[in-house]
């Protein structure tokens, strides 16, 4: 696949896509939220995904320069656009993906960054990452998911201190705070990241796909619904290739070898 913003590249099983504008700290414009949903909707076959970003950095944040049409313009309704017919459709679609998702932070998670990082299933940082939700300090407001995302990562508190103080959040806090699967040493991501990228794109696809669903399903459902919801997704566990597979590894006393269906 060929973009203009991002790399996408087949792995065996895990989709890699690499934020590619080094030179700007892969600031992320329009075009490559987009880029990302096409690459995102092409799976082929991939049975996880591994977001990472090109360079010194894992995204500056959003670039809307050089998007405003022709006066008459008014900034808050081209920004509300982009919102709601990029970034937005690019973040519900990763949200609603069948297959696990990794992403790998070296340096700074800004903004629509940051809301991408973490919306990972695993979010894996160098020692000298950091996270920054900088809106306040423009006036503005986070976008991105990043007021529905952050509380139920980090709680209230921190979240506020995140998004009203504007200050940047390093690698360390970050890991104390459980807002991100682990930490390594910047030398160490790639290699780690993609290890766990790999891993998960072995195990039982489907039941994967359900799992990741069910989390973010559960954090609005009731404890009953949530209980019904375990049962419908069981059921179909159950009936799956890898569901027969792996009970009947369990009785063979042998590893489970699975194939994503």
């Amino acid at each position: 696949m060929s973009y203009a913003t991002i790399l996408a590249e087949y792995r065996d099983d895990v989709l890699v896509i690499t934020l590619n504008r080094p030179d700007r700290l892969n600031a992320a414009p329009p075009q490559m939220f987009d880029e990302i949903r096409d690459a995102l909707a092409g799976l082929n076959g991939a049975r996880a995904v591994l977001l990472q970003g090109a360079g010194r950095a894992f995204c500056s944040g959003a670039d809307t320069s050089g998007t405003s049409p022709a006066a008459p313009y008014d900034p808050g309704d081209a920004v509300y656009r982009m919102l709601t017919e990029n970034y937005g459709p690019t973040m519900r679609a990763l949200n609603e993906l069948g297959v696990p998702v990794v992403s790998a932070v070296r340096g700074l998670a800004a903004g629509i960054g940051c809301s991408l990082a973490l919306a990972a299933d695993f979010c894996l940082i160098g020692d000298t990452a950091y996270f920054l939700q900088a809106f306040v300090n423009l006036g503005l407001v986070p976008d991105g998911g990043a007021t529905w995302l952050l509380p139920r990562l980090v709680g209230r508190a921190r979240a506020a201190e995140m998004m009203m103080l504007g200050e940047r959040v390093p690698a360390s806090t970050a890991y104390e705070w459980g807002m991100v699967h682990r930490m390594v040493p910047d030398d160490r991501l790639d290699a780690e990241a993609m290890a766990l990228a790999a891993r998960l794109a072995a195990g039982p696809t489907l039941a994967l796909g359900m799992i990741r669903r069910s989390i973010a399903q559960a954090l609005e459902a009731s404890y009953a619904d949530s209980l019904e919801m375990e049962a419908r997704n069981q059921r179909n566990a159950r009936n799956s290739h890898d569901g027969i597979e792996g009970l009947a590894a369990l009785r063979a006393r042998r590893a489970a070898v699975f194939s994503g269906s």
